[in-house]
């Protein structure tokens, strides 16, 4: 079990700190943004525990709250709802996923790119180990929502109103237009697919860490063939 929430509200990181809680000759955010910080991770480490030991659909807000010591006003500060909460690491994931893929060199091929920015992206968000299961929150999050159909629906819901902004980026990267070439929502579409068979291996392999999840993809991956890549102006190239 977690140490009691109130303490993750108070502890410091290091041993040693200045009066203001920080180490020494390091700059820190303003007090009231790092206790709205702490706040917010301690309402999502209780809810994922809370989740972990008594399913999603039998977890009340008021029961979050209580564990961390505030009010169901204050969770409402932050998240929407549990399923907002939830959904925030599949925002976070996403975010980090069309960063990465913009920041690619733009001599890789698209799919290229694709596959190295899922690879830098999924290892960003997994970096810090989660207390609450002593396995990175992403990937227990993952198994939440594949466990919880209206998790599940949401997630599915999420991607088919944010997916634009992937297409976009794979266009801006090859100079085409998204409206009249098909081929980003082609790219994007396939690789929704293709992490979606990852996950189900990757689950039923026993749910192992980033470096599972990014072998199972590759195992995909590496099947496709070379009609759809390659450059798609390369006559400009």
């Amino acid at each position: 079990m977690l140490e009691s929430m109130q303490e993750v509200l108070t502890q410091q990181e290091a041993p040693e700190s200045d009066a203001d809680g920080r180490p020494p000759n390091q700059p820190a955010a303003p007090r009231r943004e790092r206790k709205k910080q702490q706040t917010r991770d301690a309402l999502i480490r209780a809810a994922l525990e809370l989740f972990e030991a008594k399913g999603y659909e039998h977890t009340a807000v008021r029961e979050i709250t209580d564990m961390v010591d505030v009010s169901e006003r204050t969770f409402f500060r932050y998240f929407a709802s549990k399923e907002d909460l939830t959904l925030s690491f599949v925002r976070d994931g996403a975010d980090a996923l069309v960063e990465a893929l913009a920041a690619r060199p733009p001599e890789e091929e698209p799919l290229t790119a694709l596959r190295r920015a899922f690879r830098e992206s999924l290892r960003q968000v997994t970096a810090d180990g989660d207390v609450v299961t002593a396995k990175p929150a992403y990937l227990s999050v993952l198994k939440l929502i594949e466990s919880t159909p209206t998790l599940l629906a949401a997630h599915l819901r999420y991607f088919h109103d944010h997916g634009e902004t992937m297409v976009r980026v794979l266009a801006e990267r090859e100079g085409v237009d998204p409206v009249a070439d098909p081929r980003p929502r082609i790219i994007a579409a396939l690789f929704a697919g293709l992490v979606s068979l990852a996950n189900r291996d990757w689950q039923v392999a026993g749910a192992g860490d980033a470096e599972a999840m990014l072998a199972a993809f590759d195992l995909y991956a590496d099947q496709l063939g070379p009609g759809l890549f390659g450059h798609w102006n390369a006559g400009d190239r």
